[in-house]
């Protein structure tokens, strides 16, 4: 990466702050950015998209709701720079349309990354495989124990 700057989405944030031991890698992943000084980047969609991954884990009885409160105050805490100005929404439906997304969610942080000309990593195989060979700067980070 020659940017020094990557964008994460919310699928991997979850992952990451998860307390099994399956997302080592995204753990070594996210340990190296910081060790490389790296700014780490997302839309503002991303706090809403985390506390909706945990208020709905916790309902369906996957994890506590003391601990889906405890992760997103880790989430809140991991110094991720948020962006969500008015052009950034434009971009996204544009590229939401171009790249025939289903929704503007997911294409939010595409944009951004193709904002910042910067690599975007996500755990999200669906949407990796949906965009990837448009988009070459999207990773997929996999898991591993």
């Amino acid at each position: 990466m020659t940017s020094g700057v990557v964008c994460v989405d919310a699928n991997l944030v979850v992952l990451l702050l998860s307390r099994g031991t399956s997302a080592l890698r995204i753990r070594e992943l996210w340990n190296q950015w910081l060790e490389l000084n790296c700014t780490i980047v997302a839309p503002t969609l991303i706090y809403y998209e985390l506390s909706n991954a945990l208020h709905r884990s916790a309902v369906a009885g996957q994890i506590a709701p003391e601990e889906a409160d405890q992760v997103l105050a880790e989430a809140m805490n991991l110094s991720i720079r948020v962006y969500g100005d008015a052009e950034l929404h434009q971009q996204a439906f544009t590229l939401a349309r171009s790249l025939k997304l289903s929704a503007t969610y997911d294409a939010h942080y595409l944009a951004l990354a193709q904002r910042l000309e910067c690599e975007f990593w996500t755990a999200d195989k669906r949407l990796f495989n949906s965009v990837q060979a448009s988009l070459p700067w999207i990773h997929l980070v996999t898991l591993s124990s």
